[in-house]
């Protein structure tokens, strides 16, 4: 509603109230955690809970209860509601002033079915995951697009298990490595379509903001590099992290892009996170 607005900007004008709300906003369509949140921004959780009162209380996210957990999600209407109001009300609509925000095309505007889209996935250590959703856009969309993968905290080599697991798939790996997400900022980097993140420690960081204002969402998943047992227990959680890629990765290569604006792109990919098997 609109007299909520004010209290809104009011709220999100707290620079720790703010970072809670950015973490949700790359979270989204996640449901986090309080500890979860608590523990990536290193607020104490009686801190957090103030930040979460006043958040719910300008109806800016959402609570749920998972047995003994509480869970926030960013509330998106609400959050649309209150850009709007700032791009209608307070900028008049003015295009020089929010040109960007109100682009209604798919990225770069360019509909052009003969050009490849740039697509970075992002995870933490990128030795599996990403490396994972690399290789399967790759052998689906080769002439479609161009496809890099990076970490915030990149191993130093590829997991053994994972490099296994792609070579007996079919998959090329001779091209793949654990690579810096600096490699991909800065003069000479790709402008990037499409940014994923596919693990939830790095989307709790703080990336980059790219050029180009790619369509980004995030994929979470497990880490099957965390699993433990035997090698068949462990082989099975990369292969059901590689079978939710896939499948989600399939969704994703399928979709019209020529015919897509940049709103409809937003939803289809955050629809395809959904996707758990």
């Amino acid at each position: 509603m609109k007299e909520l607005i004010p209290l809104r900007l009011s709220i999100l004008g707290h620079p720790q109230r703010l970072a809670v709300f950015r973490l949700l906003m790359r979270r989204y369509p996640d449901q986090v955690p309080a500890g979860e949140i608590s523990d990536a921004l290193k607020v104490k959780s009686s801190t957090l809970s103030s930040y979460l009162s006043a958040l719910l209380q300008a109806n800016l996210v959402t609570k749920t209860r998972e047995g003994t957990s509480l869970r926030y999600q960013v509330n998106m209407e609400t959050t649309r509601e209150t850009l709007d109001s700032l791009y209608l009300d307070c900028c008049r609509g003015r295009p020089d002033l929010c040109t960007s925000y109100q682009q209604p095309v798919a990225p770069k505007e360019r509909h052009m079915t003969d050009r490849k889209y740039n697509v970075l996935f992002l995870c933490t250590g990128n030795s599996a995951r990403s490396i994972f959703a690399e290789a399967i856009l790759k052998s689906k969309g080769q002439d479609r697009f161009e496809v890099y993968s990076a970490g915030t905290q990149p191993q130093s080599s590829l997991n053994p298990i994972a490099l296994e697991m792609l070579k007996a798939k079919g998959h090329d790996t001779s091209a793949l490595r654990s690579k810096h997400m600096t490699e991909f900022i800065g003069e000479g980097a790709p402008d990037f379509d499409f940014v994923f993140t596919v693990c939830d420690q790095a989307a709790n960081e703080e990336c980059p903001t790219w050029e180009g204002q790619p369509i980004s969402a995030h994929w979470g998943m497990p880490d099957p590099v965390k699993a433990t047992g035997t090698h068949a227990e462990k082989s099975l959680a990369f292969h059901q992290a590689y079978g939710v890629l896939q499948h989600r990765l399939q969704g994703f290569a399928a979709l019209p892009f020529d015919q897509l604006d940049r709103i409809s792109l937003q939803n289809a990919v955050d629809e395809i996170a959904k996707t758990s098997d």
